[in-house]
């Protein structure tokens, strides 16, 4: 309660009654202040319908089979997105409601908590090489696939040229942008060709095929969600926390199967940023691991600078110049293999002393011996900004030092700019594997999205990552007071995340009380009921704002163990908050009751101080009022008054 209720206190004396039969929630008089002071501050009056509820629960039965170690229910939701200026907007996010280790059993139960407007919920089914995404349909979901449609697989249909030697060969070469930049580095450039091949219409094996509509929208929901577009998402954190990437950013081959690679996605804003995967064009290089063994990091990067690199897709051969943000087959490219280094256009692994590959020289196989190492560059083309974006970048990042410190390029800037996490040497790609397929997942430019271009491949063994999407959190928000409340939503606030089965995380994150106020139903390690909640952040001065106006405290966290059928919507489970200056006790608000406390199904960005909620969050009173078009109403704040 951040003001003194004048008018309280002075209808408190003339009725000579006590503070707690003031404050009784029965009472008719509370009942009238506190509705006359929500519809003053709010601006409507509450609909006697509106339940203030969000939120619904239920269960999933879930089918799973031997090879899947954990399962976890998601939900698709929207979710505020902090990119655009001035005003939020949103985004599909994928959300864990629920996970459980299936410890051997094929049949499980999973209950949950979910926003009650969603985009649908889905089970993801965890094995040691893959996320394996299903639709949760009439409260059931299972591994076992149905029926594939034309194009879902994809090695349907692949027909490989039945002579390689005779259809394909090196057509002309060019000398890398590195080697033009670095012409007084001596040994370390002495030559590093790039080789285009004859023919990449023959090369591609499935031009009009397309993958089915289900798995683009899975793939949008699930791998977009994960690694979200633009320029605010830096998901280099991922990608280096994914063990996929530098020295295992290589695709191993089993020398029995085509090595074949799918773009199947890009996002570079084209128009604005000189069509710079467009532009562009995808390199390879192979080696046998016998031929780096022993060498020191600076020995490896200059064998592999000084590799033969031969062009793999031209990328205007895959996507269309204004194309953007599309998922599609964008044709299946053939990798081919040109001999072993050294001994380039025969089908010998010793080498006879030719360096470098001719003009003219005929592709060995359209498949690699068993054990070479396939590694990958983008050249980038574009002469936008001056040419400062051209350049050529490796997936593996100990090759990438040179780009990344060039000072009249705009590379560096991945590196040096205050949003940013890769180092110097940080990787351009990593590998995801979602429903038992391979993506390559590239940044081609500098904002460490990981997404600027997307391929699939096949035929090749690598080290994936899987996916770990994040936990979805919920937010309760108490009013310290019913009958002289600003309706800021910001008294205390708490947020709940289920990690398991039967584990809840609480989160004390803030209070915006002046009065002395405690967390009542929890009582549950850093968490204690009989501890004042300033106390519970360490601020002995309860006059004080918690991470409400601008200050910064870490929140106060305590784990609680439940039962596996446990949801947020029990009343008796529900955390409440007790104002021992007024003697007053609030409850999330029940049926046509005015909202002092609500329980909201996303990780809310509640107002700022002494900012009401209908200002913070403009479709609040519509929903309020009973709109059932503004139950999304969490997701549009007005970012200048919210935290």
């Amino acid at each position: 309660m951040k003001k003194l209720l004048f008018s309280v206190v002075c209808l408190f004396a003339m009725m000579s009654c006590s503070k707690t039969e003031l404050y009784d929630p029965d009472n008719q008089f509370v009942q009238e202040a506190a509705k006359t002071n929500a519809e003053k501050v709010l601006g409507f009056e509450v609909s006697p319908s509106q339940d203030w509820c969000s939120t619904v629960s239920g269960q999933v039965n879930i089918t799973a089979d031997a090879t899947v170690k954990r399962v976890q229910l998601l939900v698709d939701v929207l979710e505020i997105d902090d990119e655009t200026t001035p005003s939020y907007v949103t985004r599909n996010a994928m959300k864990v409601l629920n996970q459980a280790e299936t410890n051997g059993q094929t049949s499980l139960t999973l209950f949950y908590d979910a926003p009650k407007d969603n985009l649908g919920l889905y089970v993801g089914f965890i094995t040691n090489d893959s996320y394996i995404l299903r639709k949760v349909e009439n409260g059931q979901a299972s591994i076992e696939e149905k029926a594939l449609t034309r194009g879902e697989k994809l090695t349907t249909g692949y027909t490989l040229p039945d002579d390689v030697t005779k259809s394909f060969n090196i057509a002309g070469s060019t000398v890398s942008w590195a080697k033009q930049r670095y012409q007084d580095n001596g040994s370390f450039y002495d030559d590093a060709p790039l080789y285009k091949l004859n023919d990449y219409d023959g090369l591609n094996l499935a031009p009009g095929a397309d993958y089915s509509a289900d798995f683009k929208s899975f793939f949008r929901q699930f791998v977009l969600s994960y690694l979200p577009n633009g320029r605010a998402n830096d998901n280099s954190s991922i990608v280096l926390n994914s063990g996929s990437t530098n020295a295992k950013s290589y695709i191993t081959t089993n020398g029995e199967e085509p090595v074949i690679l799918t773009p199947m996605y890009k996002c570079d804003h084209p128009t604005e940023y000189g069509f710079e995967v467009y532009r562009s064009e995808l390199y390879y290089y192979y080696y046998l691991e016998s031929e780096v063994s022993g060498m020191s990091n600076d020995q490896f990067e200059t064998f592999v600078h000084n590799l033969p690199k031969y062009q793999a897709i031209p990328f205007n051969k895959a996507f269309g110049e204004t194309e953007d943000d599309v998922v599609a087959k964008h044709g299946s490219f053939l990798l081919l293999y040109f001999g072993a280094n050294g001994n380039y256009g025969a089908d010998d692994e010793s080498a006879n002393g030719t360096s470098m590959p001719e003009v003219g020289t005929k592709a060995v196989s359209s498949i690699f011996p068993k054990g070479y190492k396939i590694g990958f560059m983008i050249k980038a083309n574009t002469d936008a900004d001056g040419g400062r974006k051209q350049g050529e970048i490796y997936g593996d990042g100990r090759l990438n030092n040179e780009i990344n410190n060039w000072k009249d390029g705009n590379f560096r800037s991945s590196v040096t700019a205050s949003n940013q996490s890769l180092k110097t040497d940080g990787p351009r790609l990593f590998w995801i594997s979602f429903n038992n397929r391979v993506f390559m997942s590239w940044e081609s430019g500098t904002d460490a999205d990981f997404n600027d271009v997307i391929i699939e491949m096949e035929g090749g063994k690598v080290i994936p990552d899987i996916p770990e999407p994040d936990l979805h959190v919920f937010t309760y928000c108490f009013e310290d007071t019913k009958t002289d409340s600003d309706y800021d939503m910001n008294d205390v606030v708490i947020k709940a995340i289920r990690t398991n089965e039967t584990t809840i995380e609480y989160r004390l994150v803030a209070c915006g009380a002046h009065d002395d106020v405690y967390v009542r139903g929890l009582n549950i390690g850093a968490i204690q009921e009989n501890v004042e909640v300033h106390d519970l952040f360490g601020v002995s001065d309860h006059m004080t704002f918690i991470n409400t106006d601008g200050s910064s405290y870490p929140y106060v966290s305590a784990t609680r163990t439940v039962s596996k059928d446990f949801s947020l919507l029990d009343e008796a489970q529900q955390p409440y908050i007790y104002d021992a200056t007024t003697g007053v006790e609030v409850h999330l608000a029940k049926t046509g009751q005015n909202p002092w406390a609500i329980l909201i199904p996303t990780d809310f960005r509640y107002p700022s101080e002494r900012v009401s909620v209908t200002k913070a969050y403009p479709l609040f009173n519509s929903w309020g009022e009973g709109s059932i078009l503004s139950n999304l109403w969490y997701n549009t704040p007005d970012k200048s008054k919210v935290r």
